[in-house]
């Protein structure tokens, strides 16, 4: 066996494959597992741990047990936790590159990339842990003070996806122990290999028995439906598809549980003709590709104005098919597998659509022989508005153009959609730069840049892309409740 195939069993061997709950590893109930894929063969890696209802339950009873001591920890306390997983994350980060490139399939490069990206929320968050402030004020009558103060809002259950399996985590889990939130995290059922390893990292950084808890399940909804429902915890928070934020905005509302949803994304990409079309191609490359465009940011909807679509087509064309395509361990490789054959299969389908109503394929658009969920680097142009990758996230590698003439139109088109996650615009005048991030319905904008993801930044959107903000200094209080104390003087 070669060293590669050595270093890729050994990463899975030591992950730990049981559920975690108060602080120890546990099988469930009955022994269940189901398995792990690897999306660049098709085969098992491995099999871990799958909850039922009464272990998801056990892991929540868990962490409202946790709670009272957890929330009366120093904020120094759960800042230093928070820095030593952070140097623990940074520590071992070849490993779980590898770990993840193998659950999920992106380059190796691209995980190292998401690892440091994972642990600057934990290096993010133990700062803010030391600044969760308050208030002191007179009252206008004079007769009394007003004390402010933040508590803890209470035992979280954090829901995260499949294509950024550490980041969406530690983008949840920093701010929660931040603030003296316990927690009970169930990862997807397609990568839960990447948040195992993280417990581990987790309890060895300090961090109580209790205060974090992992469920590991293939049926999400009957084990966190009814912990949902159960009155025990005070906050969901959820990373994934519209349809399902949907629902469970549904079934918080019956014990009122505070959420944070960060859901689904159209996002405009717009050059206009006065934009260095160099820096435009290498920021919808950005945007588009990273991973695999698998990814909520990504340019779903690739706005071109006419006098310079041809060009920025041939620019994109060529340095999109000059992309590698492979299995994320192999060295070259830029681009991995789609996540499974159901998400191959949606992108072949949005694609025929849109060549069917049209659009014509610059390179890419044809599916290879071979093992694995692959599918090549895409560039369509002239896709007209009613082709159905115009209302759907294409979560693939293709980039769709369209062509506009007007500032105003293309404003219209960027904001003709339920979702308003993030948009990109490319120009080099600043008045209209301005207006149009002005204009543009989104909680994010990239200006001259395809990348907008930052901790130290507000993440979140408008309309159907999801409710609150994560990251940033405003992260936290998505785990705060505001308490006032009257104090009379007189």
């Amino acid at each position: 066996m070669d060293q590669s195939r050595v270093d890729e069993s050994r990463v899975i061997e030591a992950v730990e494959k049981r559920l975690f709950i108060e602080g120890k590893w546990a099988d469930a109930t009955r022994g269940a597992t189901f398995d792990v894929v690897d999306p660049s063969t098709g085969e098992v890696l491995c099999a871990v741990a799958d909850a039922s209802p009464a272990d998801g339950r056990a892991a929540l009873e868990a962490a409202v047990a946790a709670q009272p001591d957890f929330a009366r920890t120093s904020p120094r306390e759960r800042s230093d936790m928070l820095m030593t997983a952070y140097e623990l994350l940074m520590q071992r980060v070849d490993d779980l590159a590898l770990l993840m490139t193998l659950e999920m399939g992106k380059p190796l490069a691209e995980a190292r990339g998401e690892i440091a990206y994972a642990a600057e929320f934990f290096r993010h968050f133990a700062g803010e842990a030391l600044r969760i402030d308050g208030g002191y004020q007179t009252a206008p009558a004079g007769n009394a003070r007003f004390l402010i103060t933040k508590q803890p809002v209470g035992p979280c259950l954090l829901i995260t996806p499949w294509n950024f399996p550490m980041a969406m985590g530690t983008r949840k889990l920093g701010p929660a122990i931040a603030a003296g939130c316990t927690s009970v995290i169930k990862p997807a059922h397609q990568t839960p290999l990447s948040m195992l390893a993280l417990m581990g990292i987790l309890a060895e950084a300090g961090v109580p028995a209790g205060a974090v808890n992992c469920v590991t399940a293939m049926d999400a909804g009957g084990v966190m439906e009814p912990l949902i429902r159960s009155g025990l915890a005070r906050k969901l928070s959820f990373t994934g598809s519209t349809r399902v934020g949907r629902i469970l905005l549904e079934q918080c509302a019956e014990k009122v549980l505070r959420t944070s949803l960060e859901l689904g994304g159209n996002a405009p990409f717009v050059v206009f003709e006065d934009a260095d079309l160099d820096e435009a191609v290498t920021g919808a490359i950005a945007a588009k590709m990273r991973n695999m465009g698998e990814a909520c940011t990504a340019a779903n909807r690739i706005f071109v104005h006419e006098s310079v679509i041809d060009e920025f087509g041939r620019r994109l064309a060529e340095r999109m098919g000059a992309l590698t395509v492979g299995r994320g361990t192999e060295p070259g490789v830029n681009v991995g597998p789609l996540i499974d054959e159901a998400g191959r299969e949606k992108v072949r389908t949005l694609v025929a659509d849109a060549v069917g109503r049209g659009a014509t394929v610059l390179t890419g658009g044809e599916v290879a022989a071979g093992n694995g969920y692959f599918y090549p680097p895409t560039v369509l142009t002239g896709v007209p508005r009613e082709a159905a990758m115009a209302d759907q996230e294409i979560f693939g590698p293709v980039a769709p153009l369209t062509p506009f003439s007007t500032e105003e139109e293309v404003v219209r088109a960027a904001n003709d959609t339920e979702y308003g996650l993030v948009a990109y615009v490319f120009t080099n005048d600043l008045r209209r730069a301005l207006r149009v991030a002005e204009s543009i319905e989104t909680g994010m904008v990239g200006l001259n840049q395809g990348v907008v993801s930052n901790p130290a930044a507000p993440f979140g959107g408008v309309k159907q892309s999801g409710l609150g903000r994560e990251g940033g200094a405003v992260g936290i209080d998505e785990f705060l409740e505001t308490k006032y104390i009257g104090i009379a003087v007189s």
